[in-house]
């Protein structure tokens, strides 16, 4: 591949990466709106999964849909994990706390995971620059979560809080075997989508918990729209292809850009508190961000 080339496909990648956490921060914004109003959990993961299986499920007869030389846990990872269960711990979490502090314990602590799952699992070690980054970003989220904790006891946000820091490490996880898998981002959409429809949908209407009694046509149009094929569909495939092109670690760093959209998003759309301790931890964050990145001079390997 030619300098030209591998410059090429990182601007490419950045492109994604950005794209990637701006949808990100329209998901904890609608889906924080849609489990506090009238959606379940449930029925948001359905609307995630089901939309977007059977618009794509001619390209299923194409692929093959078992992830091949792949251990069994590695293989669970990429048929179950990006495409549904990572997205219903975090939308379980947005029950109980902010769409903001979604976005800074979330994609804005995935820096911090992939970069521990990164060192576990392909043996990578990040730079002085980038572990400083990394220290800042952890400090923030910490900032964000403690304060909560500490000064509003009564608040269940905690809950919340546990919800978005499992559900982000297990994606910083999904990010470096999908990595190494050598699967396109395409193909892993799509073994992600069939595998969750399969066996997550049925196990979602046993738990009594789907009806959509509380929606109406419109807000379920709209709901499919977002969670399906903006969310589900292009922020997937759009993350797949800037860890492609970027990195596990670099592309991961990218979403500790999304607390300050999620802040904004919540604060001028779902009246949320803009508390001055919260900015200062997710301004700490976006900091750690452009120190933990690791992009630049850097070439996809």
């Amino acid at each position: 591949m030619t300098k030209i080339s591998l410059i090429q496909n990182k601007t490419l990648g950045l492109a994604a990466a950005l794209l990637t956490v701006s949808i990100w921060a329209s998901f904890l914004v609608g889906t924080r709106f849609a489990v506090k109003g009238n959606f379940t959990v449930e029925e948001v993961l359905i609307l995630r999964l089901v939309p977007g299986a059977i618009a794509l499920s001619p390209l299923m007869l194409k692929f093959d849909l078992i992830p091949r030389d792949q251990s069994w846990v590695r293989a669970i990872i990429l048929m179950f994990g990006a495409s549904a269960i990572f997205p219903y711990i975090v939308s379980s979490g947005l029950i109980y706390a902010p769409a903001s502090d979604g976005g800074a314990l979330a994609p804005g602590v995935l820096p911090f995971w992939t970069a521990l799952a990164a060192f576990f699992i392909a043996k990578e070690r990040p730079s002085r620059l980038r572990k400083f980054g990394l220290v800042l970003i952890l400090s923030g989220a910490l900032v964000v979560s403690l304060w909560e904790i500490f000064f509003n006891a009564s608040s269940d946000a905690w809950k919340g809080h546990l919800r978005f820091l499992a559900g982000s490490g297990l994606f910083a996880i999904y990010s470096v075997i999908f990595r190494q898998s050598g699967l396109s981002p395409l193909h892993s959409l799509i073994i992600g989508l069939f595998w969750g429809t399969l066996f997550i949908v049925p196990f979602l209407l046993w738990s009594g918990n789907v009806s959509f009694s509380q929606s109406n046509t419109h807000e379920i149009i709209l709901m499919t729209i977002l969670q399906s094929f903006i969310i589900g569909i292009s922020a997937t495939f759009l993350y797949n292809f800037a860890v492609q092109q970027l990195g596990a670690a670099e592309s991961g760093a990218f979403g500790a850009l999304t607390p300050i959209l999620a802040l904004i998003g919540g604060v001028a759309l779902l009246g949320e508190l803009f508390e001055p301790t919260k900015v200062l931890g997710i301004t700490l964050v976006t900091i750690g961000v452009l120190l933990a990145s690791g992009i630049i001079g850097r070439t996809p390997t």
